[in-house]
Parts: C-alpha cells; sequence; structure tokens
C-alpha cells in the first residue's frame, strides 16, 4: 500500500509534534509516535481540511469524546470505528486553548497602562484570560491581590515591574471565531479535552475549573467573528473614559501571513494599547521565529515593544534588559 505525499507531510508533523510536546506530555508524544506510522490513521486525516489536520486538535477530539487513547492501537480502533463522529467534532470545534495561568505573564505588562481598563481580547476563546484582576497571585512567593479561590503563582527573572495590585478592568470584551461559554457543559467539557494529559494536567484543570466558577459569575461580553472584520465592533463596546487594550495570546500563527500583516497594521494605527504574548518573531520586532513550531517560550510584547519572554502556559516571567 503507497503513502500518498499528503500522509508522508502528516507523518513529519506528527513526528515533529512527538518530540515537541515529549517534556510536557510524555503520552501524547508516544500517541503523535503511533499515529505517524498508522496509514489508516493518516489517511482519516488526510481526508480532513488542511487547518483540522492538526494534533492538538486530533488529539483532543479523541479526548473529548472517549477519553485519552491509552496508546496507538486504541487510536486506530476509534478512527475506523467511530470515524463519523470524530471528523464531525473536528470539523466543529477548534484548538482554543485558554489557559489563565497565561495571566502571569500579562499582569506586569497591563500593569505600565494608565487605567481603568478595557481589554479586547481577540481568540479570547472563553474569555478566561479577560480576569487579571480577579485571580489572586504569588510572585516568588509574594502576593498580589486579594485572596481568592484561583491562586496563579510565577517565578521570575530580572527586574519584573510587580504591581502592588491587579488593575482595575471596567469592561471585558472577547472576540473568537467561535466563542466558548463555561456555562455549557459541552463548551467547559471541550476546554477540559484540550488539556494535554502529562505532569501538569492535574494543576491545569484544577486552574481551569477555578477560573470558569469566576467567569460564569460575571460572563464577558464575546463577539463571534474574524478578528480584523469585527474589531472596530468590539471597539466600539469600550465604555466613555477607559484605555482600551487589545490582547491575544498564542492567536496570530492561526492566520495567515497576509492577514497576520494586516492585522499587525490594524493594531498599531488604533488608538489603542497593545499586549501580546506570542511566539517570538510573530509580533514584528519581537526576535527570530522558532523554526518548526512555537518555540520554547513566548514574547511578551507592549505596543510591539518586546518586555520579556514567558512560559507558553504561564507562570514564568523572564524581563528583557
Amino acid at each position: 500500500m503507497s503513502v500518498s505525499p499528503g500522509s508522508e507531510r502528516l507523518a513529519e508533523q506528527y513526528e515533529a509534534f512527538s518530540a515537541e510536546s515529549a517534556a510536557e506530555s510524555p503520552h501524547y508524544s508516544a500517541l503523535a509516535t503511533a499515529i505517524a506510522g498508522d496509514r489508516e490513521v493518516l489517511g482519516f486525516l488526510a481526508d480532513l481540511p488542511e487547518g483540522k489536520r492538526h494534533p492538538t486538535l486530533f488529539l483532543a477530539a479523541l479526548r473529548f469524546l472517549g477519553g485519552v487513547p491509552a496508546d496507538g492501537v486504541e487510536v486506530h480502533e476509534r478512527v475506523t470505528s467511530d470515524a463519523d463522529r470524530l471528523r464531525d467534532t473536528v470539523l466543529s470545534r477548534a484548538t482554543q486553548t485558554n489557559e489563565p495561568a497565561r495571566c502571569t505573564g500579562l499582569l506586569p505588562a497591563l500593569a505600565e497602562i494608565d487605567g481603568p481598563l478595557a481589554r479586547v481580547e481577540v481568540g479570547a476563546s472563553a474569555g478566561l484570560c479577560l480576569y487579571p484582576d480577579r485571580y489572586s497571585y504569588e510572585y516568588d512567593g509574594h502576593p498580589v491581590g486579594p485572596a481568592g479561590r484561583l491562586w496563579l503563582r510565577c517565578t521570575t527573572n530580572g527586574p519584573v515591574p510587580v504591581p502592588a495590585t491587579p488593575p482595575e478592568v471596567v469592561a471585558r470584551i472577547g472576540l473568537d471565531l467561535d466563542p466558548l461559554d463555561v456555562t455549557d457543559p459541552d463548551d467547559l467539557d471541550w476546554l477540559r479535552a484540550l488539556v494535554w494529559p502529562g505532569p501538569v494536567e492535574a494543576e491545569r484543570l484544577q486552574r481551569l475549573d477555578a477560573a470558569a466558577a469566576i467567569v460564569a459569575q460575571e460572563p464577558p461580553t464575546l463577539l463571534a467573528g474574524d478578528l480584523l472584520d469585527r474589531l472596530d465592533d468590539a471597539l466600539a463596546l469600550v465604555p466613555s473614559g477607559a484605555t482600551p487594550v487589545v490582547l491575544h495570546t498564542a492567536v496570530l500563527p492561526y492566520l495567515d501571513d497576509d492577514r497576520r500583516a494586516a492585522f499587525v497594521d490594524r493594531v498599531r494605527a488604533l488608538p489603542v494599547r497593545w499586549v501580546a504574548q506570542e511566539g517570538a518573531g510573530i509580533v514584528p520586532g519581537t526576535g527570530q521565529s522558532y523554526p518548526g513550531g512555537w518555540g520554547p517560550y513566548f514574547v511578551l510584547s507592549l505596543d510591539g515593544r518586546p518586555l520579556a519572554h514567558t512560559a507558553p502556559h504561564g507562570g514564568r516571567v523572564d524581563w528583557l534588559s
């Protein structure tokens, strides 16, 4: 049985993902290696639209429908026996990881902006990163903000401008192609399915559930649509007297080069503050792009100026001189 060029490229993609995920999720790393060597599973993936073949989406769909597969044999069995449901889930869902611990990196950047703040997050998912003032923090053991149900701990290096208190946020506006609602059990289950199994899985799920409970008490305003097409609609909701802050984390790689450039040009032309937490080089002027993936850290930037390297899922800030 010959292997199509499309399947060969997918095999390479899953092998690369296996190497990238080995430390955070040894189990997903092993599953990705098994998938890369399974012609039938690769054939199933090759029949999907190009943007729906990524390991994070496929593995999350498997977990959403029936839990994390035990091994490559179970992946094969579930693909061959439950292909229609699996295909429908992949087509109807998207990778929308919403990690509230990323606020540990965002908080020092927000501290440099005069408030009160109106936060407009593009690629907001369920909007969990719109609530930096509702979470409690520890930076190198130093508490910030009132004690609450969700504690976010962070280690730092360099002169990180940790604020004495979280910023005042007067508006929380999210924009996403398909916003998620934490009060919808299916949407919450999907958010949980996006968490990788591994050493920090239990901690991440606990943070997700605690943040979802906070968000459910005071839901954000979520708009459905493309970040370029509806950015003006989102900004029109900013109340008078508030500083509009356009925010995004791990979003821009999902845009093609032309739309990414158009978005950067658009934000730079607006009377807003711009906070980004993306892979190196994704925002112009934030370093060299990491070949083959996201890289080991994000670059936190304010108005296009790099401020720090941060851990992709929060908990570490290395301030730049």
